[in-house]
């Protein structure tokens, strides 16, 4: 994210879950790092490409995305090959990276 011009302020907590469950994150998209976009206190879930994070910001009515799990295909896991889906928080496909 950082190499993509996002701010980050990284924070470590021994209690994710009840983090995820207070910000509004549905369980069954859960997964291992939790983002909160400062300017519109949108969320991001996961290995989620900042792509998709430019595509939330400008899509305020959507709450959060999610690449559940830790897809091989996401940043970080492995090399992007254009078929990371991300869901938004209603789990309806939001975009195909």
């Amino acid at each position: 994210m950082r190499d993509a011009g996002f701010e980050v302020k990284a924070f470590k907590s021994g209690e994710l879950a009840s983090v995820k469950q207070k910000l509004g994150v549905p369980m069954k998209l859960a997964s291992c790092h939790t983002g909160i976009l400062e300017e519109t206190g949108q969320l991001v879930e996961g290995h989620v490409p900042a792509n998709v994070v430019q595509k939330l910001l400008a899509n305020a009515t959507v709450k959060g995305v999610s690449a559940p799990g830790m897809p091989q295909n996401a940043p970080g896991m492995g090399a992007l090959d254009g078929n990371l889906v991300t869901v938004d928080f209603n789990g309806r496909f939001f975009s195909k990276d």
